[in-house]
Order: C-alpha cells, then structure tokens, then sequence
C-alpha cells in the first residue's frame, strides 16, 4: 500500500522528465532540408503576351505533356543560436528546356549568410550570368502571427502572415522548438525558425523536409565571396537599368530576383 501512495509523485517525475528530455531535443545548431516547389502550370502562362502567344502557347502545351507541373528543387540551411547559411543545392543535369531557364523564380539563384545578431546578409545571387555579392542589413518583415499550426518535419509550426516588396504576400510557419530567428532565402524575423513559406500569388513553396540538430564544424557557415559588391539598392538600380525597356517582362523578374 505504501508504494500505491507514491505511484502519482512518480507519473508526475515521469512527466516533467519526459518535458525535460523533449526540451533537451531542442535545436540550437544543425541543418535544415528544404525543398523548393514552383507550380509552372500556373506560372508560364504569365509570361505569354500578344506578341509571343503563337509560340509559346504550343511550347507550352508540349511541356505540360512531358514535364510536372511543379518544379522541386532542394536546399540546405545550416544554423547556429545566431547564425544562418542558406545554399541550394544543384539540380542533376538534363535536357535543356526553355521554361525553366526564363522563369525568372523556378531556379534557385541566391546563397545567403545571415548574421542575426548583428542583423547583416551577404547574399550570392545569380542573375543570368553575372554574380552579384549583395552586403546589406537584414530584410524587416512586419509579420502578423495568427493562432493556426500545422506540423512540419515533425515540428509544430504557428503561422505567421507579411506583405513583402510592397505587394507580395508571404505565408510562414516558424517553429519555437528552434529558437533560431532565421529561415529559408532571406525570411527571417519570426520568434523561432521558419519551416516553411508560402507565395500564394506567386505559386511557389519552401518547405522543410529534415531537420539534423547537430554541432557544426566551426568552418561549415562561411560566407559567400563571389560577385560584384553591391547592396540592395544598388541592385536594384543595376536591375532597371539593365530592363528598362523590358516592359511588362521585367516586373516579375525583378521581384524574382530581389527576393
């Protein structure tokens, strides 16, 4: 009978140890599996006008007959309590084709380190065939956190809502088990990691798919060096100078690249 008295202390160690352990768990440092998903179906269709229709249209149907409709590339995050390095991950090689080449987001163009405690990004982007390294501060995203969850990579996840670039509306989901304020691309600022992303309007996703809490080598987050030094205005102003007379066409190439 002595030992029935004791059996609600121990269910009640049991638990805040089991609390304990789930917390230990907890990711201050390792990698996060990413994968990028753009819908083309929705996504070629803006790029035909009246002038270009009568090719594109059948080029355009002779895709959706031999390719997906949504294009998966994946990518790597590596973390600390305060740092982030985000890098693609190239795709294998394969037949050459036109639309995911001129698809200005289907490719995955920018590597980027991000300092979080000291608020800097240094981004690589890729833009055609010229490097840009782009030194700035990092972006501020004004985001509105809602009371929906889901779970992502085994983590839950609360959602989070923004308006970024004056016009493109961003979905996320951080989780709060990973108390790192950082994410994939340049998505940061959220009260715990970002596990996914959604650009509804613009029919593209980054999602989580692994997450490895483990010590990183101290060398692992370098940052990138390769291109001509910019920030991002200085981009900007190379951007519209280089598409001002691009019309329509330039509009979602620049938001593209200045994601």
């Amino acid at each position: 009978m002595k030992v029935l008295k004791y059996i609600p202390f121990i269910v009640l160690l049991t638990l805040v140890n089991t609390g304990f352990a789930q917390h230990a768990n907890f990711a201050f440092e390792g990698s996060i599996d990413f994968e990028k998903s753009v819908n083309m179906h929705a996504q070629i269709p803006r790029m035909m006008t009246k002038d270009n229709e009568t090719f594109l249209r059948p080029a355009f149907d002779q895709y959706k007959t031999t390719q997906p409709q949504f294009r998966i590339l994946k990518s790597t995050l590596l973390f600390t309590k305060d740092k982030t390095l985000f890098t693609p991950i190239e795709p294998e090689a394969g037949p050459r084709n036109l639309f995911n080449e001129n698809v200005a987001i289907a490719p995955q163009n920018n590597t980027i380190y991000t300092d979080l405690s000291n608020s800097k990004s240094i981004a690589q982007k890729k833009i055609y065939e010229e490097n840009f390294l782009v030194t700035d501060s990092v972006r501020k995203i004004n985001w509105k956190i809602t009371s929906e969850t889901r779970d992502i990579a085994g983590y839950t996840c609360r959602r989070a809502n923004a308006i970024i670039m004056d016009s493109i509306y961003v979905v996320a989901f951080y989780t709060d088990e990973i108390p790192v304020s950082g994410g994939p691309e340049s998505f940061t600022g959220l009260p715990g990691m970002i596990l996914g992303v959604a650009l509804p309007h613009e029919n593209v996703t980054w999602f989580a798919k692994m997450v490895n809490p483990k010590a990183l080598a101290a060398n692992a987050m370098t940052p990138p060096k390769k291109g001509k030094p910019t920030d991002n205005n200085g981009l900007m102003a190379t951007m519209k100078s280089v598409m001002k007379n691009w019309g329509d066409w330039a509009h979602g190439r620049l938001k593209a690249y200045m994601l």
